[in-house]
């Protein structure tokens, strides 16, 4: 009898690792948005996939140097990061004192984000699909009209040290998913290719014009600063870089 109420109770107990884990993925319906990006006010296509319900933090991705050395600040090849790569941490595995586990990982490159979620078995989020996320509010899944949504954005922006916070700290949006705007800017896969023209935005002249702030010329809504910030901090990028307040979430195909 003993035996098989040990068993139970650690069937359980597996049971809600598994739902915690769970909860931290979410299903995004796929659909058609209008983005903000180039010359034709193009449709955009979204198939359905699972997003992180928060951005990768501190804890997580000191676990995964522990497990990958070859991403240690120390060890990490400097073809894939720059010199600030990890700064603030006190060596190749331990955080700083101030630094909180579950405020989200900063100081990541491109490549660093990529192989992290490649290991996790998913992969980092195109533009379209992080902003179709992200164009929600707590109710509506396209907020971009609102004026109150631009402006919450907008005073994210001029907060200082946001990336401090821990996760979870801003609003849930309609899809369920946390902090996309409010603690700290999210690298994606495609991150310098909306101001790169080419057949990936279905125009063949490579304008040189929509390099930079050119772009705004055709988006399809001028007072939506907010989108054109984003843009423009994912176009001055480049894979090997890192920054104080960027970070990175993961996706997985349906």
């Amino acid at each position: 009898m003993k035996i098989i109420l040990r068993l139970a109770i650690f069937l359980i107990f597996l049971n809600s690792i598994n739902l915690n884990c769970q909860s931290k993925i979410v299903k995004i319906k796929g659909g058609e948005y209008i983005p903000l990006y180039g010359r034709d006010s193009l449709m955009v296509t979204i198939d359905d996939f699972w997003i992180d319900v928060y951005p990768v933090t501190n804890k997580e991705y000191v676990n995964y140097v522990k497990k990958n050395p070859n991403w240690q600040r120390s060890k990490a090849i400097k073809l894939f990061v720059d010199e600030s790569y990890l700064r603030d941490w006190q060596n190749d595995t331990l955080l700083n004192a101030n630094q909180k586990l579950n405020s989200p990982i900063t100081n990541i490159s491109w490549f660093a984000a990529k192989s992290y979620c490649e290991n996790q078995g998913k992969r980092l989020p195109t533009v379209d699909e992080w902003e179709y996320v992200a164009m929600a509010n707590k109710t509506m899944p396209d907020a971009r009209s609102l004026k109150s949504y631009n402006q919450f954005i907008l005073s994210w922006y001029e907060k200082p040290k946001t990336f401090n916070q821990t996760i979870g700290s801003t609003f849930k949006n309609y899809w369920q998913v946390y902090d996309l705007h409010g603690l700290v800017w999210e690298w994606t896969s495609d991150f310098n290719s909306v101001l790169i023209t080419g057949e990936s935005r279905k125009d063949v002249d490579k304008d040189n014009n929509l390099f930079c702030g050119s772009a705004a010329i055709n988006a399809t809504d001028l007072m939506n600063y907010a989108a054109f910030m984003r843009y423009a901090i994912r176009g001055s990028l480049k894979a090997k870089y890192t920054m104080k307040n960027l970070g990175f979430r993961c996706v997985k195909d349906n």
